[in-house]
């Protein structure tokens, strides 16, 4: 090929050549034939931070994002879905539910042996689980004396070959520790296996005597169409009356309202440009975001009253929540104490135990996206990157805002409700700290401080032990293993000694006392809120009917 067919996000492999690359008008190094180039744009669709000229003739291959992503997608889904069949031939796990084997199946280690090479010993001790996926692998067992003990002077017996789609050690999973044969890879290919130890097993199920009760598999209720409060339902967009701008937004602004001729109650109008939406393809996502707000009723998620559209935008009619964003209270605070910071986060586990109760990822959480009320309580806003996920499903989308991405969203390994967590406990350190634990200006280098993972962070001193360590249990970078996602569910963050003694009920109950009472004069109080410019664009008019929901 020649450089022409190179897009700027394309990884590609030079073959044969040498290649400089520049940066900032300086030559930072030479590469030669057989080197790969670009690959973390395939991954993070993040613009070149260098620029890579021809010293000498060039062959090289590319690849554009799209077609890696859905070449890795296939793989992954693939891999998936072949690892629950391995779970569901075991005897052992017939009474689990999908939902508990996909995330079994996610905590399964692929380990390739070579011919001859041991997978477990006799008499040894062992915690693993496993099953053969390929190759093949002998058992063989050594006699034991008269007082029963195991005896290696004399050849091991063999006793029959094991292929793909069968299991051994199961024992292990029981803490029946001692194993009881021989397991050796056979010739002349060796074998692979897939591996699941006792821990990850006991964190996701617990004990295996629970298998004995007969489970059911997750429902989430229903999606229900909440119609529209009665009170709006002949609410046109001509009744509405403009007080001023709350926030901008990629897509367009949300602007405090009221109704004509009742001046005791504000709301939030969010105003979408309806071009630039099919433009960067997220019709999806904003009518994930209808849907999904409609059938919420939560004290900590806003409330979507109504839509509108018309032939340049679509609205959504939501709660004002008139304490003004979160992150604009921490910059002029710089960071929250231990108690504040408990307040905030609980309310956003509240709102997060609502959605993934209901099968619902979030996606972007973040201080931006969390608006103080009247109150003063915190409540979940923006909910573009929103989904509903089937039970046991993932979702594949590269989504969110990079230093709150978890790595399976960068890796594009499929994701679902880990990934709330994981930015969950990034939560947690920026209201501590003031920033987050991975930040860069340049985006790439996030996502690549990310992929090295929480352990490679330092804590300042002002982080609590118990916050450190709350932190690091929901960002793990294996999603099954992040506290709130195993067999407990959120509770287990809940009764996390970070937050010992915090009043849930007083919470729930709206009872508590809160860290930061907002300044609210009025239902057309704008104090909260920064300036923002006035919207000089005027979008073209959209016609195509994709909000036909609207």
């Amino acid at each position: 090929m020649t450089s022409n067919v190179v897009t700027v996000l394309s990884p590609f492999f030079l073959s044969d050549g040498t290649l400089e690359i520049w940066k900032d008008g300086q030559k930072l190094r030479e590469v030669k034939g057989c080197t790969v180039l670009g690959e973390l744009a395939v991954l993070y669709n993040c613009e070149r931070t260098a620029t890579v000229k021809a010293a000498t003739a060039c062959q090289f291959w590319a690849i554009d994002r799209r077609s890696f992503q859905t070449i890795l997608r296939k793989r992954n889904i693939q891999r998936h879905r072949s690892r629950v069949a391995f779970l569901k031939s075991v005897p052992t796990f017939t009474k689990l539910p999908e939902s508990v084997l996909s995330q079994l199946a996610d905590q399964l280690t692929e380990i390739k042996y070579q011919p001859n090479e041991f997978v477990i010993r006799q008499g040894a001790r062992g915690d693993n689980f496993y099953v053969v996926c390929g190759g093949q692998v002998n058992v063989t067992i050594h006699p034991t004396d008269e007082k029963g003990q195991i005896d290696f002077t004399q050849e091991a017996k063999f006793v029959r070959t094991m292929g793909r789609g069968e299991w051994f050690g199961e024992k292990a999973l029981k803490r029946e520790r001692t194993r009881t044969a021989n397991i050796i890879a056979s010739e002349p290919d060796g074998a692979t296996c897939l591996a699941l130890d006792y821990e990850s097993y006991h964190q996701l199920i617990g004990d295996l005597g629970i298998l004995s009760k007969q489970y059911s598999d997750v429902k989430y209720p229903e999606r229900v169409e909440v119609k529209v409060d009665q009170e709006f339902a002949a609410l046109q967009l001509d009744d509405l009356v403009s007080i001023g701008t709350l926030g901008v937004g990629g897509f367009g602004r949300v602007i405090l309202v009221k109704i004509k001729k009742d001046d005791t109650r504000s709301f939030a109008l969010k105003r979408m440009k309806k071009h630039h939406i099919v433009q960067t393809r997220q019709q999806e996502h904003v009518l994930n975001e209808r849907n999904i707000l409609f059938e919420t009723k939560s004290e900590f998620i806003v409330k979507l009253w109504k839509t509108f559209k018309d032939d340049k935008y679509v609205y959504m009619l939501l709660e004002a929540c008139l304490g003004g964003e979160l992150w604009t209270v921490l910059r002029d605070q710089y960071f929250f104490s231990e108690s504040t910071t408990q307040f905030y986060v609980a309310c956003v586990v509240e709102a997060l135990d609502y959605l993934h109760k209901r099968g619902i990822i979030f996606r972007d959480l973040k201080p931006e996206n969390l608006l103080l009320d009247a109150a003063g309580y915190c409540k979940l806003t923006d909910f573009g990157f929103s989904k509903k996920l089937p039970p046991a499903t993932k979702t594949w989308t590269f989504c969110g805002t990079p230093e709150y991405m978890a790595p399976e969203i960068i890796l594009n390994k499929g994701h679902d409700q880990a990934a709330d967590f994981w930015s969950l406990g990034i939560l947690i350190y920026e209201l501590l700290t003031g920033l987050p634990p991975f930040d860069s200006p340049d985006a790439m280098r996030t996502y690549s401080l990310i992929l090295k993972g929480i352990e490679a962070v330092g804590f300042p001193p002002k982080v609590p032990r118990n916050a450190q360590n709350l932190i690091r249990k929901l960002c793990r970078d294996n999603p099954s293993e992040r506290l709130g996602y195993s067999k407990g569910g959120i509770r287990e963050t809940e009764l996390h000694v970070w937050f010992e003694g915090f009043d849930w009920v007083g919470l729930q109950k709206r009872s508590l006392k809160v860290p930061h009472a907002r300044v609210i004069q009025s239902s057309s109080d704008l104090r909260n809120f920064d300036k923002c410019p006035d919207d000089k664009d005027v979008p073209p008019d959209e016609l195509s009917g994709w909000d036909a929901s609207f």
